[in-house]
């Protein structure tokens, strides 16, 4: 069991803080934005001139899991003023629509425009056990609904599958002289996922959206885990 997942669950939490998941993503290989954690105003200003500007910050509490919801993500902060701005906003935001919830800090991560978003989760099905998920994410993933399934373990011959059974195949592979996204980048992260399943078999749930798929890689901006 990884560490972080081990001392989540001993202080009986079912949902990872985000840079914990960072953490553990990131000791599989999986490629995410670059982050830090910060606890004050002082240390996310420290944070965004270290990754440099503009960057993103998200409310970083066990109570908040859908950030967003909550006002706990302000994006494209070019300045420091902006920053200091947002994170005071974010924990009034907070206090808002949660007056429990324990607020730790903000992750300040670097703002990556652009790209095809899409998603990549780990589930657990009533009849087939675990499986990855992967389709167009961001909005898409609620309005069209366009995913894909394979259970646990993927080989490379299944992930190569999945990225091309969606009906959105023609924005990755370059349709209507589109250049052609960094597919290979995606069915790589997919077996990463699956290797990952398998190793650290508590994570009950996770969601990667959005992935920002580029012409030369792809980059997780937002997870979310389960235990």
């Amino acid at each position: 069991m990884h560490p972080v997942i081990e001392m989540s669950k001993k202080a009986g939490r079912t949902s990872l803080l985000e840079p914990e998941a960072v953490e553990v993503l990131r000791s599989y290989g999986l490629p995410l934005v670059e982050a830090r954690f910060a606890r004050t105003v002082d240390e996310a200003l420290q944070a965004a001139d270290e990754i440099g500007f503009p960057v993103v910050l998200k409310v970083v509490s066990p109570g908040i899991l859908h950030k967003s919801d909550a006002g706990g993500v302000k994006v494209n902060l070019k300045d420091a003023s902006r920053v200091s701005e947002a994170f005071e906003e974010i924990l009034s935001n907070a206090r808002a629509y949660d007056p429990l919830a324990v607020v730790h800090g903000v992750l300040v991560s670097a703002f990556v425009p652009g790209g095809l978003e899409v998603v990549v989760g780990l589930t657990e099905d009533v009849e087939f056990g675990r499986v990855v998920m992967f389709g167009l994410g961001g909005i898409f993933v609620e309005v069209l609904k366009d995913v894909v399934f394979r259970r646990i373990p993927l080989r490379e011959e299944d992930s190569r599958a999945m990225v091309r059974e969606i009906k959105g195949w023609p924005l990755l592979s370059g349709a209507r002289g589109r250049a052609p996204l960094d597919v290979r980048a995606i069915e790589e992260l997919l077996v990463k996922v699956s290797r990952l399943a398998l190793a650290e078999p508590e994570i009950k749930e996770m969601d990667l959206n959005p992935i920002s798929l580029r012409e030369d890689g792809a980059v997780i901006l937002d997870a979310r885990v389960l235990v």
